[in-house]
């Protein structure tokens, strides 16, 4: 997708930056893809630690803990129904949509990849996707039909890029 601009900074120091950047960059197209998104769009990105992503737990959140990705949408949208005229949403200097901001823990999703025994990069990668599907409107805050409507999304996006399904 030529239609997205994506800002993303690294705050902690790896030699997997290229092939993160790689992940993240095609995991957000292809959710937006997915989510027939066409209207130009721009989101942030910031790679951390855990050090990092708990001092923004804490200042945003409240939460005096890491985790693993933050999301923080710009807008209040439909999730799976995006608007038909996107004229409201757009920023007037650079005639885009910007979506909101995410910030993923490194740190984390290594663990958590060792822990669930898959790759760093099916971690960030799905990290990525769970983060974008909250910028387009999905939420998981109970533990019913929300979460189940977010958690099939994810996968079906997943499973569009070689080497992120569960399979």
């Amino acid at each position: 997708m030529k239609n997205v601009k994506i800002n993303m900074t690294f705050d902690c120091l790896t030699w997997r930056q290229p092939i993160i950047s790689n992940i993240i960059t095609k995991c957000i197209e292809t959710t937006l893809g997915a989510e027939n998104i066409s209207v130009p769009c721009e989101i942030n990105v910031m790679v951390t630690n855990d050090r990092g992503i708990h001092a923004i737990n804490l200042a945003s959140r409240q939460i005096d803990r890491p985790t693993d990705v933050l999301s923080f949408p710009m807008f209040e949208l439909e999730p799976g129904n995006p608007p038909e005229g996107w004229e409201d949403y757009l920023d007037p200097e650079t005639g885009m949509c910007p979506l909101g901001d995410m910030c993923i823990s490194l740190e984390r999703a290594m663990l958590q990849a060792k822990e669930f025994g898959h790759s760093v990069k099916r971690e960030v990668g799905y990290l990525t996707i769970h983060s974008m599907l909250h910028l387009l409107g999905y939420d998981h805050l109970d533990e019913g039909e929300m979460k189940r409507q977010m958690r099939a999304r994810e996968e079906a996006i997943a499973s569009m890029i070689p080497g992120m399904s569960r399979d």
